[in-house]
């Protein structure tokens, strides 16, 4: 016997609970959607497998990525996908455009940030990223890639970010507009850092950075510093601005 009670929290939890995208559905937005996808140097391509379902080749560069429709549809419904043509289409897009970066691109158009270094988000590191629309990518060097050469070129593409500085009493606080781990791109340079904040009326001594991979960095003298870590429920890491260039990559 169920009581009213249960009934309702039966319908809630249904409420609550993805519904599937079926494989059916992803494969026919594939169908129509993959071939439009115009990127100079990508291959994409559907390809059936009697017996053994559909796979999604993209093949761009020393990259092959390959997801079976069934392992996909299941990632969009974790992710919680609508099950309608357009919002697959939309997931569909967004999973493209997340495909992983290539030397090549890491090499024209990579930037060095401060990224987490580890899992319990305890540490960080630089690391290079390549921008594609609002989000940034990591790069994850292949055995051919020219490493060092990459990693210098996109330090030195770091310093012609734009960011935006508000300063806010002793706290300087550095942003990008649209990309958030970009900001922290600012921190490539450090003594450039601090003459910008010196122009802008702030006392440098001691500073210290506060970061938080993909948010604003906050710059603020030792104990200021200190207290804004405290105050954020959020992971952060604290470094004086000596330390940065001891930073490791990632």
């Amino acid at each position: 016997m169920t009581g009213p009670g249960l009934r309702g929290s039966a319908g809630l939890l249904q409420r609550l609970r993805p519904t599937r995208i079926d494989v059916a559905d992803l494969r026919d937005v594939a169908e129509r959607m993959l071939p439009t996808v115009s990127v100079p140097g990508l291959r994409v391509d559907l390809v059936r497998r009697p017996g053994a379902g559909s796979v999604i080749l993209l093949e761009e560069d020393e990259r092959l990525t390959r997801i079976d429709l069934r392992d996909l549809a299941d990632d969009m419904t974790r992710d919680g996908v609508a099950p309608t043509p357009t919002a697959i289409a939309a997931a569909l897009a967004a999973w493209v455009v997340r495909r992983p970066v290539t030397d090549r691109q890491a090499a024209r158009n990579g930037i060095a940030v401060l990224d987490w270094a580890d899992r319990r988000q305890t540490a960080i590191g630089w690391r290079v990223v390549v921008r594609r629309g609002e989000i940034a990518l990591p790069w994850r060097p292949s055995p051919a890639a020219d490493v060092s050469g990459i990693r210098s070129a996109a330090a030195d593409r770091a310093t012609d970010v734009p960011l935006e500085l508000r300063v806010e009493g002793p706290v300087a606080l550095w942003s990008h507009a649209t990309v958030p781990v970009l900001a922290s791109s600012v921190l490539v340079a450090p003594e450039r850092m601090l003459a910008r904040l010196t122009a802008a009326g702030l006392e440098t001594a001691g500073m210290h950075v506060v970061v938080t991979p993909y948010r604003p960095v906050a710059c603020a003298g030792p104990g200021i510093a200190a207290r804004l870590a405290g105050e954020t429920s959020e992971a952060s890491v604290t470094v004086p601005w000596a330390r940065l260039a001891e930073l490791p990559w990632l």
